[in-house]
C-alpha cells in the first residue's frame, strides 16, 4: 500500500510540506520532519494516527534543507531518546547548526523566523551517519539538489526522495526542479536520477507533496526541465523573466508550487550554478 504523507500545513497551506511515517526494523520513524514552527501539527498528526512524539524511535533525513529537517534539534529536546540519521556531510551542521542559520538569515532576510523558527543543535550521541542500509531500507547518495542528500528505499518499491525527485503538487501533474543556491549542479542532479531509475522504484514518496506512481513519466520531466532551465539562464534573463516562464510550466496548481519552491530562489540557484562554472 502507497504511504500516506502527514501533510504539516506550512505556513498554514495544505500540500507545501508532507513527511512520512515509517516502519522500520527497530520501530516507527519520521522521514524528514518540517520546519519547526509545524511541530505542533506534526504531534496533532501523529495522534490522529494513535501515536505520540515520544513514540517514534528514529528521524531519517533526506537532507538538512530547513523545510525538510528544521524542527530536528526541537524535536530531540522534547523527546531525547530519537534517533537522527543523516548524510555524512549534513550530520556536523545538526549537531552545531550556526552556519546553518547564519546562511539561511541571509537568503530568507526578515521572513526567516516565521518560515523556520528555532533551530536547536541536536546532540551529538542522537546524530547517525547513514550507510548503504539504515534500518532496513537502502540508502544511497542522491546530490544535485544539495550535496547532503540522501535517498531511502523501502523493500515495498517506495522511494522516499526528499527533493532528488522534484517537486509535483499531487494531484497536479507538472514536475519542477527546486535549485535553490548554493550547490545546485546540473550533471550531479542527472547522475543522480540515473542512479535512481537504476534502483527501479515502484513509487516515489516526495515532500512536495504525495506519492507519485508513474516513476518513469516523473523522472523524464524532471531531467528534461532540469536541462530547460540550465538553458534559460545561461545569458541575461532576469528573474522576474524566469519566474513567468516557469509559470507557464505549470499546468494547474500554480500557487501551490510557487508556495513549496518559490521561483525566485531557483532562480538565485541557477545563476550561482552559472557563475561557478563561468569561473571555473
Amino acid at each position: 500500500m502507497a504511504p500516506d504523507p502527514i501533510d504539516l500545513r506550512h505556513e498554514d497551506a495544505e500540500r507545501v510540506v508532507g513527511v512520512y511515517l515509517l516502519e522500520t526494523d527497530d520501530g516507527p520513524a519520521l522521514f524528514d520532519c518540517g520546519p519547526s514552527p509545524r511541530v505542533g501539527t506534526l504531534k496533532r498528526e501523529l495522534r490522529a494516527r494513535g501515536l505520540e512524539l515520544t513514540d517514534l524511535c528514529h528521524l531519517l533525513l533526506s537532507h538538512i534543507h530547513l523545510d525538510h529537517a528544521g524542527a530536528d534539534g526541537v524535536l530531540v529536546r522534547e523527546h531525547p531518546a530519537l534517533q537522527v540519521h543523516v548524510s555524512a556531510v549534513g550530520a556536523p551542521h545538526l549537531v552545531d547548526p550556526e552556519r546553518l542559520e547564519a546562511s539561511a538569515r541571509r537568503l530568507y532576510g526578515d521572513s526567516f523566523d516565521a518560515l523556520w523558527g528555532e533551530l536547536a543543535p541536536v546532540p551529538r550521541e542522537n546524530v547517525h551517519v547513514v550507510g548503504e542500509r539504515v534500518l532496513g531500507f537502502d540508502c544511497f547518495p542522491t546530490p544535485g539538489h544539495a550535496s547532503h542528500h540522501v535517498c531511502y528505499l523501502g523493500q515495498d518499491g517506495t522511494l522516499y526522495a526528499g527533493d532528488a525527485a522534484g517537486v509535483r503538487i499531487q494531484p497536479h501533474p507538472t514536475v519542477l526542479p527546486p535549485t535553490p543556491p548554493p550547490e545546485f549542479d546540473l550533471d550531479v542532479w542527472l547522475r543522480t536520477l540515473d542512479e535512481i531509475e537504476r534502483r527501479t522504484p515502484a513509487r516515489l514518496a516526495l515532500i512536495h507533496f504525495g506519492v507519485a506512481a508513474d516513476v518513469e513519466r516523473h523522472l523524464d520531466e524532471l531531467r528534461g526541465r532540469l536541462a530547460d532551465w540550465v538553458a534559460r539562464t545561461e545569458v541575461g534573463v532576469t528573474e522576474e523573466e524566469f519566474s513567468e516562464s516557469v509559470r507557464a510550466d505549470v499546468e494547474s496548481g500554480l500557487e501551490e508550487y510557487e508556495r513549496a519552491m518559490p521561483f525566485w530562489q531557483s532562480y538565485a540557484g541557477l545563476r550561482r550554478y552559472w557563475e561557478k562554472r563561468r569561473a571555473a
